[in-house]
């Protein structure tokens, strides 16, 4: 995989562009200014530039299309605007421009749903991790007792913002290395990286990192610290601009790991064919390979659509970020070791597979199946891909404290090499009704389902 030449990380955050659009007095009213919406409404765009595009021409040609340029990343020759022209992306072209704000979102299957977060206080004090089967499969207790990981690995949990104040994740978050990226440009303003609507992106922290105390839960890796970076609006959307600002931001903060427990809206499967979505493809494409050539690795969910993702629509088509080459995508498991129901699943695409849990059928509790980790206010069970994801980021967290220095080639290869292989299903009726529910291609050592199989914690500080 290429590496791109290090560019200064100054570089990154450029300046605003002031420059307004505004027709001259003595303008002819039918002529090619910029003509604002009636409803004065400003929308948002992702801008993709030819190679070698420096600032100053990127941001020219922006404001001579009646756009606004929020930032410039001139290490991919990315850009974010807004405009309140809705000419802006025939003016761009529609090849180079594209606005999600603008594209009515699919509906998305959530797991998680709150109207707002509570600060942590008054947090239980009781020790809860003999509830967290999840650990067990991985072997997470026994890595404890050889290390907890180091200070000096960073993950980077681009998620919905995490509550800084829970007893479980206080001393891990590190404000300085956190950042909000509603906007497409990093606010490192502690508001813009808090959890305002969702408990989601606490509970991704909690599994890669909630502290060892005697107390609450313990994550894979709670020596090491996290980075909350805030890509989920209020909305629970993640536009492909907060998807390339919150991979640019842990590429200039040097993270160590990035876990996105998402995929891209507004499509489950984004392909080249087709104006926007190619924008959309290219421009975080673009976001995640110079992440990677920053020595950065980056893990996302495989979904929870259920879906074959070696098998999409289009060949140019990717759930994105999971789909993209250079990043670890991961399918979940139940407590049985077996796909869950709702999990994504594809050969070639998926790489590995760790416990994200399934809702129990029968008496008593049914989320006794599912993962149990922080949120605002106290803790939760939570299941889907965006539960497994977290296990792996904090098993490469352990692997990158043993192995300081390791590239993100080798940090994959040896997770890959120390998972545990779990064989395709005999049978994968999991309603009873005689039908298969999905079909596990490959074989023992690296299939659809599971990849290269479960990844191991104590494995990963031992071998």
């Amino acid at each position: 995989m290429p590496l791109l030449r290090r560019v200064r990380a100054a570089a990154v955050l450029t300046a605003v562009l002031t420059t307004t659009c505004a027709l001259p007095a003595a303008a002819d009213p039918t002529d090619d200014g910029c003509k604002p919406a009636s409803s004065g409404n400003t929308s948002r765009y992702i801008v993709v530039f030819d190679r070698g595009t420096s600032t100053a021409k990127a941001q020219s040609e922006i404001a001579d299309a009646c756009g606004v340029t929020t930032v410039y990343y001139p290490e991919i020759e990315v850009a974010v605007a807004t405009s309140n022209d809705p000419r802006f992306t025939d003016q761009m072209g529609a090849d180079r421009a594209f606005s999600a704000q603008r594209t009515t979102p699919r509906k998305r299957k959530t797991e998680e749903t709150s109207t707002g977060v509570r600060r942590s206080t008054n947090v239980s004090t009781a020790d809860r991790t003999g509830e967290q089967w999840d650990m067990a499969m991985i072997n997470a207790p026994a890595a404890h007792e050889i290390t907890t990981g180091n200070s000096d690995v960073v993950v980077g949990v681009l998620d919905s913002g995490i509550d800084a104040t829970h007893p479980d994740l206080k001393a891990a978050v590190d404000p300085t290395v956190s950042a909000g990226c509603l906007t497409g440009r990093p606010d490192t303003t502690p508001a813009a990286w808090a959890p305002k609507n969702s408990p989601h992106g606490t509970h991704v922290a909690g599994t890669i990192a909630a502290a060892d105390d005697g107390k609450g839960v313990t994550g894979v890796a709670p020596g090491v610290r996290l980075a909350s970076v805030r890509v989920v609006d209020d909305d629970g959307r993640i536009f492909p601009e907060y998807a390339v600002c919150g991979f640019m931001w842990a590429a200039q903060k040097h993270m160590t790991i990035t876990n996105s427990s998402f995929f891209v809206d507004p499509w489950l499967f984004t392909c080249t064919k087709g104006g926007g979505q190619s924008v959309a493809q290219e421009a975080l494409t673009r976001a995640v390979r110079y992440a990677y050539s920053q020595r950065v690795v980056n893990v996302a969910a495989a979904t929870n659509e259920n879906v074959d993702m070696a098998d999409p629509p289009d060949p140019s088509c990717r759930v994105m970020p999971a789909g993209l080459r250079d990043v670890l995508a991961v399918s979940s498991v139940g407590m049985d070791k077996l796909k869950a129901g709702y999990s994504a699943y594809g050969l070639g695409v998926v790489d590995v597979t760790a416990p994200g849990g399934e809702r129990l059928r029968g008496k008593g509790d049914p989320d006794r199946g599912c993962v149990l980790s922080t949120v605002p206010g106290g803790y939760a069970r939570y299941c889907g891909t965006s539960m497994a994801a977290p296990h792996v980021s904090g098993v490469l967290a352990l692997l990158a404290s043993s192995h300081p220095g390791a590239s993100p080639a080798a940090l994959t290869r040896m997770l890959n090499n120390q998972s545990q292989t779990v064989p395709c299903p005999a049978d994968y009726d999991l309603n009873g009704t005689g039908t298969q529910d999905a079909y596990c291609a490959g074989y023992a050592p690296y299939n659809g389902f599971y990849g290269h199989g479960l990844v191991d914690a104590l494995a990963a500080v031992t071998n």
